[in-house]
Formats: C-alpha cells, sequence, structure tokens
C-alpha cells in the first residue's frame, strides 16, 4: 500500500493540537508535510513563527521531512503562500488539510459582525482559499486530497457559537460540491469533525472528558482520508476518543400535496412530512 508516503500534504493550522498530531503522523508515515500556522492566540490576535518552527523541527529530528509556513489563511493570498511553499519547497501538492481555526464564542444577541466576520473569514475562508490555489494542481496531476476540520457545532449547532457553526456548516458544503466536482480526477474531499482535547477546547469541556479525548484518536483517521488508497469522498466523519462514525443527512417520507396547499392543510399534514420512520438517506432532486 502506497498510503501518503512520498506525497506533499500542507496542514493549515498546524503549530498546535490536532494541526501538529496530523503533521506528526502523516511526516511519520513519509510525507512531506507544509506545516502551516499564523502564530496567533485562540481568539485570532497576534502572530509568530515558533509554533510552525518547533513542529518543523520535530519532524526532521525524526528524520521526516517538512517546511514551515507562516501565512494567515483568512486572505487569498496567504492561501496561496501555503500551496505555493509546498511547490517551492517539494515541487508538488497532493494533499490539503485545512484545519485553521478560532473561537470568538458569544450568546447571539451580544456577538458583533466583528466576531462574525472573523470566524468565518479563518475558517471557512480558510478552508476556501488554501483548496482553490491546490485544485488546479489536483486537476491537473489527477489525484488529490482534502480534508476539512468540521464540528459537531456545524452539524447540530451549540450554544454561542452561531459564527463557527455557520462556518462548519458551510465547510460540509462545501466538500460536498468538491467530491462532485472531484470525481473524474481522483480527488476526494472529506471532513472531519473532531473530538479532542486542544487550547481550543481546554475550557469548554469537562476534564475528565478531555482526559480521553487526546488528538492522537482523531489524526490516523484523517492520515487514511488522505492515503492514494481511499476512495471515501462527501463524507463527514466524527472521531475522538477511540469512536469514528459517518453522519449523513437523511429525509423523510413526507408528503405530496396534488395541488397548492393552503397554510392550514400544510399544518393538517406537518406530523407526517416531519416524521423520520422510514427515512432514507438524501439526494439533490436536480443534481
Amino acid at each position: 500500500m502506497a498510503g501518503v508516503e512520498g506525497r506533499v500534504i500542507a496542514v493549515t493550522g498546524a503549530g498546535n493540537g490536532l494541526g501538529r498530531e496530523y503533521s506528526l503522523v502523516l511526516a511519520r508515515a513519509g510525507a512531506k508535510v507544509v506545516v502551516n500556522d499564523l502564530g496567533g492566540a485562540r481568539d485570532g490576535s497576534g502572530a509568530g513563527s515558533a509554533a510552525a518552527d518547533a513542529v518543523v523541527a520535530e519532524i526532521t529530528a525524526a528524520g521526516g521531512e517538512a517546511v514551515a509556513n507562516y501565512d494567515s489563511v483568512a486572505t487569498q493570498q496567504g492561501g496561496k503562500a501555503v500551496v505555493q511553499t509546498a511547490l517551492d519547497a517539494f515541487g508538488r501538492i497532493d494533499g490539503v488539510v485545512a484545519n485553521a481555526g478560532i473561537l470568538r464564542d458569544k450568546a447571539f444577541h451580544t456577538m458583533s459582525a466583528d466576531d462574525w466576520n472573523a470566524v468565518q473569514q479563518v475558517h471557512l475562508y480558510g478552508g476556501f482559499y488554501p483548496l482553490h490555489a491546490a485544485w488546479p494542481h489536483f486537476r491537473a496531476q489527477s489525484f488529490g486530497r482534502i480534508v476539512v476540520a468540521t464540528s459537531t457545532s456545524g452539524i447540530y449547532g451549540n450554544f454561542g457559537q452561531a459564527n463557527y457553526g455557520a462556518a462548519k456548516g458551510g465547510l460540509i458544503g462545501l466538500i460536498n460540491t468538491l467530491a462532485i466536482e472531484g470525481r473524474t480526477y481522483n480527488i476526494t474531499a472529506n471532513a472531519i469533525a473532531p473530538m479532542a482535547a486542544t487550547r481550543m477546547t481546554e475550557d469548554i469541556a469537562p476534564p475528565e472528558l478531555l482526559a480521553r479525548l487526546t488528538p492522537g484518536f482523531v489524526a490516523p483517521v484523517v492520515g487514511h482520508l488522505l492515503t492514494e488508497e481511499n476512495t471515501e469522498t462527501g463524507s463527514v466523519l466524527v472521531a475522538g476518543g477511540g469512536q469514528v462514525h459517518r453522519v449523513r443527512q437523511f429525509q423523510s417520507k413526507g408528503v405530496t400535496f396534488a395541488e397548492v396547499p393552503t397554510i392550514e392543510q400544510v399544518g393538517d399534514r406537518w406530523d407526517e412530512i416531519v416524521d423520520l420512520d422510514g427515512a432514507v438517506p438524501g439526494t439533490n432532486p436536480v443534481g
């Protein structure tokens, strides 16, 4: 099995936590890794090179190959620079893990437009920019592997995370379409919703729970999705604490109205419309 050996993979937000673990696991498996990290705080403020440099040093000390990149993926220029770093250092780009993220949690009625925009820029746009820069290379070589970091907050919602949940949900919509467009070019696109103890979650989950959720349980799942052998695409995987499962949207049997209904007629049949007994996986009716 070829796995990821010799493949060039960029990991964004790789200076700490999950991104660091992804980079280390990929390097141990023989991948050449671009370790991207702006070096900022959890809320996105500040910058520095120490975090990315430390991960690169750890990889190279163990005999692996890695190079640092310090650009912000929240800008188009930064996303392009991440991919260009891979091209300059290793001559190609084979995979991208869009993992960079920040948190600005607030109840919706106290959330500012700045809090909303900052989180969208790092998570949603920070997924789009490097993937858009890598996409032409994936198509030209008929190979590409994409993993974006979504969240259960994006799947199910979570109090105080309207900005974060919206961005993470948007990334699911992105990989759904990239999976379709990339299929004939041997490009897979999947999303991982990690449950892990990192600086992003250190104060929003009970310590006894975090103790069981080490990033090490998540990284091999991400690694598999980046391998040559992986054919899974357009899927959302939740991983953490040793458990891995896939989530998917389903649709009810619903009802069919022979004529345009009244509001009252819709209400009369509402229980049938939302009844999930016998539900089947959802499909795009126009795709």
